[in-house]
């Protein structure tokens, strides 16, 4: 084996035994980029550095995320998530897992419009989970329905994993939005089905509310708020996904009008105050910051690996594999459910996609069916224990009498749902490239 390749399959081994002591991610990357580069090729290797760096921090499309998390951050500050569940619980209340069925729905819309996991989880943890357990809905589901939802922001657009996506792979973003939205829908679809078999098999796991609550606040009151809570987020998902799929503007763009639209959002709710506009821009530019901090020491990382022969090396291993490429997809898939044990999905997608995206390339698979695979697996990196963020996000609102095995019970049948959703996307491609093909993307 050339030194090169024990050069590349010893950077790797450093990435996670530094990983696994506490270092910083971002700095994880660039440590083991910058020594083993030089013990590979001196310093030479990163003369072409400062070009990476200068095509990321100009990269027009990586605009939108500034722009989307801004929207995302003013919507979740605005509290619209608890109007929203308040509405939508009551609703769905005479149904057996109705109040189930409303946090998913609340779940899709928050996640079209805020796409922030943890403010998400927290809330809906907060709003419901002692609602649920008041009711007499299991513990184990309450926490998993209510982790699940929270997280599907993360693949219905406008998603940060679909913008970074478009960016290691070269895709456009709108194309990405465009190819999540049925996978997305799917997900979701599962989820619902799933509440609604077990109101049929297992009632007393879900009950439904009370005749006498829900005639505390009559049906017309009810959707009257109904529509003055949902009209306006729903309205703002529209103009921002829909100028997007129907070509009018481009993902940049219509991030930076949802984020303007998030600032009206707020003042129709009359919660448009100095103090909000602040604390948004601070979170905003510390998420931001985070992100991109972490895109820039990638690129050291990154074209290390590759100086190092590494991408040969990993083509090499595929061959090895049988079954063709349909066996590289799942090899891929499985490694990506194996480091949602222990990594974030930036860094996933930072380390494992580009390595084995020029092995899918040139067996000529479609790249955005390929991201779809991608970013619905990476839906199980914030459920799978024991680093699942959406699971330590709930742990830390959760009433007690809570356990932490009570979440790790009930998110379980979820992650079965979201790997049942991975090979509903690979049996059918047309989920995710039906759409961008109907408008011509």
């Amino acid at each position: 084996m050339p030194l090169t390749e024990v050069y590349a399959i010893l950077m790797l081994v450093g990435f996670f035994g530094l990983l696994m002591i506490g270092m910083p991610v971002a700095l994880t990357l660039a440590v083991t980029g910058f020594v083993f580069g030089w013990l590979g090729f001196g310093p030479m290797l990163f003369n072409l550095l400062p070009h990476r760096i200068f095509g990321v921090v100009t990269n027009y499309s990586l605009l939108a995320i500034p722009l989307f998390v801004f929207m995302g951050v003013a919507l979740e500050k605005s509290r619209l998530a608890e109007d929203l569940m308040e509405v939508v619980g009551r609703l769905s209340g005479a149904l057996r897992g109705g109040l189930g069925l409303g946090i998913v729905f609340v779940g899709v819309l928050m996640g079209a419009t805020t796409g922030i996991v943890g403010a998400t989880v927290v809330t809906l943890g907060l709003l419901t989970l002692p609602a649920l357990l008041r009711r007499g809905y299991d513990k184990g589901l309450a926490c998993g329905v209510i982790c699940a939802s929270g997280t599907l922001g993360q693949i219905i657009p406008p998603s940060l994993i679909l913008i970074l996506l478009a960016d290691i792979m070269n895709l456009s973003v709108g194309t990405l939005f465009a190819a999540a939205v049925f996978p997305g829908l799917l997900l979701a679809g599962i989820y619902c089905a799933y509440i609604l078999i077990l109101g049929i098999l297992r009632p007393e796991m879900v009950p439904a509310v009370p005749a006498e609550e829900r005639a505390l606040t009559s049906t017309r009151d009810l959707l009257v708020k109904l529509a003055r809570v949902i009209a306006p987020p729903l309205g703002l998902v529209v103009a921002v996904l829909g100028s997007i799929v129907a070509g009018i503007a481009a993902p940049t763009e219509a991030a930076a009008m949802g984020s303007l639209g998030a600032l009206v959002v707020c003042a129709l709710g009359r919660r448009l105050t100095p103090t909000l506009v602040v604390e948004t821009l601070r979170s905003t530019a510390r998420i931001t910051a985070m992100m991109m901090f972490i895109l820039i020491c990638a690129q050291v990382f990154a074209l290390s690996f590759r100086g190092l022969q590494g991408e040969k090396m990993v083509h090499d291993l595929f061959e090895f594999l049988p079954g063709g490429v349909a066996a590289d997809i799942w090899f891929m898939l499985a490694l990506i459910f194996v480091l949602g044990f222990f990594l974030e999905w930036i860094e996933i997608s930072y380390i494992a996609v580009p390595i084995f995206l020029p092995v899918f390339a040139q067996a000529g698979v479609d790249p955005v069916w390929l991201a779809m695979l991608v970013c619905v697996m990476l839906q199980t990196s914030f459920l799978t224990p024991p680093f699942g963020w959406a699971l330590f996000f709930l742990r830390g609102v959760t009433p007690p009498g809570v356990t932490t095995g009570d979440i790790y019970r009930g998110v379980i049948p979820f992650v079965g749902m979201q790997l049942a959703a991975v090979a509903l996307v690979f049996l059918f491609p047309a989920l995710a490239t039906w759409l961008p093909k109907a408008i011509g993307w």
